[in-house]
């Protein structure tokens, strides 16, 4: 018995022995590593708003949520009806969306960054940045203070920063895509392949707790 048990731990260890690396490799980086900070919440401003509810001088019918938010310094309601969402002015009139130079703007009010360079984002793409927001999006490419590289995603008819990416979450999508086992996408947690090395893994410790405690249930 404790030959097989050998044999199992030692063979299945060897075989997964390059992504328990990368388990704990990925799973150091998320311990040194605060969430808030790879999100980029260090760069928004927190800014106090003042909102006026009898601005709104229009009637809402069949609505599952109201949202009153800040565009470039003036109140809009963000309302869904249906599964669509609509960004209505004070008025209840349909808003555009803003302008390339109304995103630097927005990068500006919401924000301690400074924008370079805006691009409007109508495609989705495999394992983007910006993956799972809605689109179109604005990508706003700024600076820090420091001259560090930082891309701002605005939505497109509020302003609302909806993701802020740099290098510090690029490397976390990274380690995170390695530790789910999931490197196209990194959204899939429950693949086929983690879910099999996580068997061998428990395998493979279990044989080796056997193998540390001298286990044979032949003699039992």
């Amino acid at each position: 018995m404790n030959f097989v048990v050998r044999k199992v731990h030692k063979y299945l260890s060897f075989f997964i022995s390059i992504q328990l690396l990368l388990w704990t490799i990925s799973g150091i980086y998320f311990a040194f590593n605060k969430i808030e900070l790879v999100r980029g919440e260090q760069y928004l401003k927190q800014v106090e708003q003042t909102i006026d509810l009898g601005e709104f001088n229009f009637e809402i019918l069949g609505t599952t949520n109201i949202d009153i938010q800040k565009r470039l310094g003036k109140n809009i309601a963000v309302i869904k009806i249906d599964g669509a969402t609509k960004y209505l002015n004070t008025s209840g009139e349909p808003l555009t969306k803003l302008s390339m130079s109304d995103a630097m703007d927005a990068v500006v009010a919401n924000t301690n960054l400074s924008p370079v360079l805006v691009e409007e984002i109508v495609d989705e793409q495999s394992g983007s940045e910006y993956r799972g927001r809605s689109l179109p999006i604005f990508k706003v490419q700024s600076k820090t203070n420091d001259g560090l590289d930082i891309n701002v995603y605005l939505n497109v008819f509020s302003g609302e920063v909806v993701a802020i990416r740099s290098n510090k979450w690029r490397i976390w999508d990274l380690m995170w895509g390695l530790h789910i086992m999931d490197w196209k996408e990194r959204d899939n947690i429950s693949n086929i392949l983690l879910k099999i090395f996580s068997i061998l893994a428990l395998v493979s410790s279990v044989t080796g707790v056997m193998l540390f405690f001298k286990l044979d249930f032949k003699k039992q």
